[in-house]
């Protein structure tokens, strides 16, 4: 529950200097601090300096505790709209601080996307991420949750209901159409909208080629913007048709709502704005697909995209390649199923899961290849595969699912698979794995710093059951004392490598049961340095290469 603030702003305080209740003012220099906002006037903000947090989750339960009400009850009114967390997470102290964001570059986070923002977005009760340097002077500001007031005139908080804009050709009888051209290059607008009707599309092109957009998670949510929208129980058939988009938030082919399908069929797909994902799925929608090329080239867009609400995923065969940063081959709030494609994200991670929701792979050519430097995600932790929770109410808590059978899953940078703040179950059978980046974890199982929101610092690591089948593994594996490891090697399967366990970064208290090791007859395990693991189940070969296991209990095995 949020304190009460039980302290008074003393004295007008001097430009970027700390009121307190104290008569001794305490230093923030040189940190990075939370807050929210009191007050703002032209480019002085002032902060109630305190903390983010989020309600205690069992690892196993799909439901927040404490009597938090579960994500997929609230209403669109109720959800967070900007930011990572709602601002109800904040835990106000008793000390403030005013400070001058004049000339500061001002960001606005939620879930991976990081957009830019300007002094107006900030009002009241938002709550601010401050950078301070050596001398007490900005360095960054990062907005968390959203204030009092919405933000719909800069595009970044979400409009609070279905807003869709308009459509410069809507298709709302049954019917067939082909060879048919449909463009625009309106704000707001969709070139071609599908509205509660069964229409079949043979040959068509859909264009949109401008167009700014106002509110860009109503691009991300409800379909505004986007080249071809399905909405209200429409029954899409989309076959050898080429659709192509230019604006920003300019989705390729957009299915939202429960009761919308959308078939398409040896398309191509073209987008080459930010937020301009290739096919986007939202609010239960259906996407069935089928020897597609998709090639977006803006940031934050996903070839296979979906957003809140989620919805149902299958493509079989064809190609999607991703250039922009934070844009992965495959991002998931939804069930996504890929058969036999090619997935490529040429500028960031290959695969990306929010909350309670799943990838699932056959025999896919995966490829990814994040920054180290470029694109907001890379901030926290470069990876491959990532498993998370944003808390951005986006995705629900829950369950992760992520399995891959055959293929092959290539990194050209960072770890091969991260989860943090959310339980996973990961299955790999017969994959071919490629690490290209030698200090890379094969797997990374960490709490994180809570900076963008994911989880409470200290109480936000990841819980993972990971299950090998007849599978090649090689690399190392870490997993910090605040969160969790089940490791199974069956059906023959083959690790080469090590598990360790590491303190948490920020402190956290130690959880039990760190990481369970079990191999099953058949399967083996050779060591490539010393493991420190909690419990280990051995059926199978070990070769410990003159190297040792310690357990929880002190017990140390070796050859």
């Amino acid at each position: 529950m949020i304190k009460r603030m039980t302290a008074i702003l003393c004295a007008a305080a001097m430009m970027l200097s700390l009121t307190a209740c104290s008569e001794k003012a305490a230093d923030y220099s040189g940190k990075t601090i939370t807050g929210q906002v009191t007050a703002v006037d032209g480019s002085q903000v002032t902060l109630q300096i305190g903390e983010l947090n989020e309600p205690e989750r069992n690892a196993q339960s799909e439901m927040p505790q404490d009597g938090q009400t579960p994500p997929d009850s609230l209403s669109d009114n109720e959800r967070p709209l900007l930011g990572n967390m709602p601002a109800s997470n904040f835990i106000a102290g008793e000390e403030s601080i005013t400070v001058d964001l004049d000339g500061v570059a001002i960001r606005i986070e939620r879930g991976m996307e990081v957009l830019d923002g300007t002094i107006e977005d900030i009002t009241e009760n938002a709550i601010l991420v401050v950078e301070l340097d050596e001398k007490n002077a900005v360095k960054s500001v990062m907005v968390k949750a959203a204030g009092s007031m919405g933000m719909p005139e800069s595009g970044f908080g979400g409009s609070g209901e279905v807003a869709q804009g308009t459509a410069a050709h809507t298709l709302s009888a049954n019917g067939e159409y082909s060879e048919e051209t449909y463009s625009s290059s309106g704000d707001d607008e969709n070139a071609l909208r599908v509205d509660n009707a069964a229409v079949t599309l043979s040959g068509v092109t859909v264009d949109k080629s401008a167009g700014a957009t106002s509110n860009t998670q109503d691009g991300d949510f409800y379909g505004m913007n986007a080249a071809l929208l399905a909405s209200n129980g429409a029954e899409v058939t989309i076959q050898d048709s080429t659709i192509s988009s230019s604006a920003q938030n300019g989705n390729g082919v957009f299915s939202y709502g429960s009761g919308t399908t959308v078939n398409i069929s040896d398309s191509e797909i073209t987008t080459t704005a930010d937020n301009s994902g290739g096919i986007q799925t939202t609010g239960g929608g259906t996407t069935n697909a089928a020897n597609l090329t998709i090639e977006t080239s803006g940031n934050s867009s996903a070839a296979i995209r979906s957003d809140r609400g989620g919805g149902t995923v299958q493509a079989d065969g064809g190609s999607y390649t991703t250039n922009g940063y934070n844009s992965p081959a495959v991002y998931s709030t939804a069930a996504i199923t890929v058969k036999n494609a090619a997935l490529t994200a040429n500028h960031s991670e290959a695969l990306v899961i929010e909350g309670k929701n799943s990838i699932a792979l056959e025999n896919c050519t995966v490829t990814g290849n994040m920054s180290d430097t470029e694109g907001s995600s890379s901030d926290e932790n470069v990876h491959n595969v990532m498993i998370y929770q944003s808390m951005s109410g986006d995705a629900d808590v829950g369950t992760s699912e992520f399995s891959m059978t055959g293929g092959t899953l290539t990194s050209n940078n960072g770890d091969m698979i991260y989860v943090t703040n959310t339980h996973s179950i990961i299955k790999l059978s017969g994959v071919e794995l490629a690490n290209e980046d030698a200090e890379g974890y094969l797997l990374n199982i960490t709490g994180n710093s809570a900076s963008r929101g994911w989880g409470a610092a200290g109480k936000n690591g990841g819980q993972v059951e990971f299950t090998a089948s007849g599978q090649v593994l090689e690399g190392d594996i870490v997993v910090d004392s605040i969160s969790t490891l089940d490791l199974r090697l069956t059906d023959h399967s083959d690790f080469t490598g090590t598990v360790k366990i590491v303190e948490n970064a920020q402190g956290g208290t130690a959880v039990s049961d760190n990481a369970a090791v079990t191999v099953e007859n058949g399967s083996t395990w050779t060591l490539t340095g010393d493991c420190t693991i909690t419990s280990l189940e051995n059926n199978g070969t070990i070769h410990f290469n003159g190297y040792t296991i310690t357990l929880a209990d002190g017990t140390v095995l070796k050859q």
